[in-house]
C-alpha cells in the first residue's frame, strides 16, 4: 500500500497586524493625551514633535490637528503649532447645566429600572472601583461617564442620547481634572454612584433624581473651583 504522509505540523504564518491610517493614529494619540490631561490647556504642540512621537510624517499630523480643531480641543497657529485650549468657565457651566437637564429627566424615565440596566450599572460600578484601586484616573473618568450614559440610553429618547454623547469629551476632560485636584473625590464618586443605583433598584424615581442632582451639583462645584 502506498505510504500516507503524516499531517503537517507547521503553523500558518501569522499575518502582520494592520495599523490604522497615520492620521488616525495621530488623532487618537493627541486626543487621548488632551482628555487625560497629559497635554494640559495652554500647551503648544508642534507638528515635528507629534510626528516623531507617533512615527509618521508631518502630513497626517496636519490632518489630525485640523480635525481636533474642529472638535474644539485645539487652536491652530500657522507655522507655530497647535495650542491645547483650556476649559473655560462658561463651558463648565454649560456642560453641568446640560447634564443636569438630561440626566435628571433620564433617571426618572429609567424607573422602574429593567434588570439589564441594573446589572450593567453594577458591572460599571465594580469596574470603576477596580480602576480606582489601580490609580488610573483616565479610566476611572471613562467608566464614570459610561455609568451616567447607560442611564441616559435606557431613558429611550434617541435625540437626548445623541445630545449627551456630544458632551463625552468635555465630561472626560473635566472628570480627570477634578480627580487630579481632589483625589478623595474618586471614592466619593463611587459612593454617590452606588446611591443612585440603590434608588433605581428600589424604584424610587424622586430619590434617584435627587441623588443625581446632588452628585452633579458637587461635581460642578469642584470643576468650578468652589470647594468640596
Amino acid at each position: 500500500m502506498p505510504s500516507v504522509a503524516p499531517p503537517s505540523t507547521e503553523q500558518p504564518a501569522e499575518q502582520p497586524v494592520k495599523q490604522p491610517p497615520a492620521a488616525e493614529r495621530v488623532y487618537s494619540h493627541v486626543k487621548r493625551a488632551v482628555l487625560d490631561r497629559r497635554y494640559e490647556g495652554g500647551t503648544l504642540l508642534t507638528e515635528g514633535e507629534l510626528a516623531q512621537a507617533v512615527g509618521v510624517s508631518r502630513t497626517p499630523v496636519r490632518e489630525a490637528l485640523l480635525k481636533l480643531e474642529m472638535e474644539g480641543l485645539l487652536k491652530l497657529y500657522p507655522k507655530k503649532g497647535a495650542l491645547v485650549l483650556a476649559v473655560s468657565a462658561q463651558e463648565i457651566a454649560d456642560v453641568v447645566e446640560t447634564r443636569l437637564l438630561v440626566e435628571e429627566f433620564a433617571v426618572r424615565r429609567a424607573v422602574p429600572a429593567p434588570p439589564a440596566l441594573l446589572a450593567r450599572l453594577e458591572e460599571l460600578l465594580a469596574e470603576q472601583e477596580l480602576r480606582a484601586t489601580a490609580g488610573d484616573l483616565a479610566e476611572v473618568a471613562d467608566t464614570d461617564r459610561s455609568f451616567h450614559a447607560e442611564i441616559v440610553r435606557h431613558a429611550g429618547n434617541q435625540i437626548l442620547s445623541r445630545l449627551y454623547d456630544q458632551l463625552r469629551d468635555r465630561q472626560l476632560r473635566m472628570g480627570v481634572a477634578v480627580m487630579q485636584a481632589h483625589p478623595d473625590r474618586v471614592a466619593q464618586n463611587i459612593a454617590e454612584h452606588a446611591e443612585i443605583l440603590d434608588r433605581l433598584r428600589a424604584g424610587d424615581a424622586d430619590g434617584a433624581a435627587a441623588a443625581v442632582r446632588g452628585h452633579l451639583g458637587r461635581v460642578g462645584s469642584l470643576v468650578r473651583g468652589e470647594g468640596r
